[in-house]
């Protein structure tokens, strides 16, 4: 990957999980005309409303994502069957750290206290993926690993102009977020690729 596609790529990477954070906290509406009318009445407790996605909280999740994707990427160059696998791992693991360190700079330099969304509802999902993936190996991890990764990449793309551009001030932030569809296609494409050619002619040990 070019140094520009990995340096707006930890940006992105933030986008899922910000989805992730807004998405649970977000109330479905009913219409009254749908209720039955001998349903009981029942008086619901007021919701408090989700606090909205700002810079720093944008930032926190970036840190975040990255150090997610580290320890992704590392358990597949631990633990991959297939040679490309681990190869794949261990280029996640190395961009990604590469990355959290430019974001932690960019903070910085922007004055920006990272503030960490109240419900870590990412945080929970990343230990849940860890340890379905750490209770797999030979060509089941690397086909789990693999199948994650595209998933997690194509739902970014999809957050980028819904989610993240929306709430980012930023200009600079923004500038960078802009970029990175490419990017993260590129990746989704690569898992892809990689899935189905695993999946044809076996693993190379």
């Amino acid at each position: 990957m070019r140094k520009s596609a990995v340096a707006v790529l930890a940006v992105a990477v933030a986008v899922l999980l910000a989805v992730v954070v807004s998405t649970s906290m977000r109330k479905a509406d009913r219409a009254p005309d749908t209720m039955a009318a001998d349903a009981p009445t029942t008086v619901a407790a007021p919701t408090p409303e989700p606090r909205p996605l700002d810079d720093a909280t944008i930032v926190a999740i970036f840190d975040a994502a990255n150090t997610a994707d580290i320890e992704t990427g590392q358990l597949a160059a631990e633990r991959g069957h297939a040679r490309e696998v681990r190869e794949f791992g261990a280029m996640l693991a190395r961009d990604h750290q590469q990355v959290r360190q430019q974001g932690r700079d960019l903070a910085t330099r922007l004055g920006v206290t990272p503030t960490p969304p109240a419900d870590d509802q990412a945080g929970r999902d990343h230990a849940a993926a860890m340890q379905r993936l750490r209770a797999l190996d030979g060509a089941a991890f690397d086909q789990a690993f693999l199948a994650h990764e595209a998933a997690f990449h194509e739902a970014v793309i999809g957050a980028v102009q819904s989610t993240l551009l929306p709430a980012i001030s930023n200009d600079e932030l923004e500038a960078l977020v802009v970029k990175v569809a490419p990017a993260f296609e590129a990746h989704m494409l690569a898992a892809r690729d990689l899935a189905r050619r695993l999946g044809s002619t076996g693993a190379t040990p």
